[in-house]
């Protein structure tokens, strides 16, 4: 493999630690202010809405420029979500702020897949670039979680001579803008490929119009709907059970907010052997295949509800991490080479980026009303395991007879 796909998965890997570090210590700067519980799901809403409201613009603008320079750019906007942070914004608008950069950053980590590497080998470096996602997301929550435990904090404060009245979130934040800075170096040295897909004009209404018809044309077509919907299901999933293990942790394991943070890295522990797994025995043309392992993995979440052991806990979040990355590598694999070939890599994946947030934003606000309902976390679990179990059986049904999805 070239040395240029290294170079892009160096810069995910830096990137995507700094994102999932810079969510602790956001939540970290909420408790901070005394903020009240359900401002937490808001807080990740704060941060998707971007990806849903410049959906339209983002994937042309990824197709438009080299997308090295598209990352750079990106990690530069969330480095200024960290200052804002910093300088005392309000941390829902200054962490709004760093969504705004991630949106326009997701198309083009992922466009740049397909334009540098051949569709035989997508599953492949897909398995590549979430296995390191998933090391960084570990090492985001270890990072995180360490950064704002207030015995780790003070310590480092004290041997850096820090001035007292800075916080353990605030230190965090600081840590993690010179993480996306060695994200963005990374970023120039990402090689340039030849633009494919360039978008025929700028005009926000030609985007908008186009916008709609890639969207369109994404959810006639068979391969592309059913990897879509399992891709926007899971990750509306996903973004809700981070929230949910930190609260499940802190009830019935009595874990402050700094371990159950750590307690989040054994789901991308497991993610990461999914990853392997589905990379050494899922082939592209038989993606649709591993639908029922996503029922699986909702029949596991169930199982939170009856754990209070921290041994089980960990095996059990282990246990879904697998069966969620087993599931989502191989459809995101199908839905990005559809999504290359129907229209372009980058306009491809903003359409995938606007259904899945519009799932999170969903779900997130869910969970958010129910917090306030004062709904207890059992019933939580639940309602979120059902919608899983669900969802992925009604999919399952609908396209569980195509075993060979082979013409792609």
């Amino acid at each position: 493999m070239k040395r240029g796909f290294y170079i892009i998965l160096a810069a995910q890997f830096f990137s995507a630690l700094a994102d999932n570090a810079l969510l602790f210590a956001a939540i970290a700067l909420l408790k901070q202010v005394h903020a009240p519980s359900w401002q937490t799901p808001v807080l990740q809403q704060a941060f998707i809405v971007s990806f849903i409201l410049l959906a339209p613009f983002v994937g042309a603008f990824a197709d438009s420029l080299p997308k090295g320079r598209v990352m750079f750019i990106s990690n530069a906007i969330k480095m200024l979500g960290c200052l804002a942070m910093l300088a005392g914004v309000n941390p829902l608008l200054a962490y709004a702020l760093a969504g705004f950069g991630a949106a326009a950053y997701s198309p083009a980590k992922y466009g740049i897949l397909t334009e540098y590497l051949p569709p035989e080998r997508l599953v492949w470096a897909n398995s590549w670039m979430e296995g390191l996602t998933v090391a960084a997301i570990i090492m985001g929550a270890v990072v995180g979680g360490s950064l704002i435990t207030p015995a780790i904090s003070q310590a480092i404060m004290h041997s850096l001579n820090v001035p007292s009245f800075v916080s353990a979130a605030e230190l965090a934040i600081f840590v993690i803008f010179f993480i996306y800075l060695v994200a963005a170096m990374f970023n120039l040295y990402i090689p340039q490929v030849a633009i494919e897909h360039k978008p025929l004009s700028r005009s926000p209404i030609f985007l908008i119009k186009d916008f709609a018809h890639c969207f369109k044309l994404l959810w006639k077509d068979p391969l592309g709907q059913v990897s879509l919907a399992v891709t926007t299901l899971f990750w509306g999933a996903g973004a809700t059970l981070r929230l949910l293990v930190l609260a499940w942790a802190a009830i019935a394991l009595h874990y402050s907010i700094g371990e159950a943070a750590k307690l989040t890295a054994w789901v991308a522990v497991g993610i990461a052997i999914g990853s392997v797994l589905a990379a050494r025995y899922v082939k592209l043309e038989h993606a649709v295949k591993v639908i029922p392992v996503g029922i699986g993995m909702g029949v596991a979440v169930l199982a939170m509800m009856f754990v209070t052991n921290p041994l089980l806990a960990i095996l059990l979040l282990i246990c879904i991490g697998v069966m969620a990355g087993y599931f989502v590598v191989p459809m995101n694999a199908l839905l990005q080479h559809r999504g290359h070939l129907l229209m372009g890599a980058g306009r491809s994946i903003a359409v995938q980026n606007f259904n899945e947030n519009i799932s999170i934003f969903l779900m997130l606000g869910l969970y958010a009303l129910m917090d306030r309902l004062d709904f207890s976390i059992n019933v939580i679990i639940f309602v979120f395991g059902m919608l899983l179990i669900s969802i992925m059986s009604l999919l399952y049904k609908k396209h569980g007879h195509d075993q060979d999805s082979g013409r792609i």
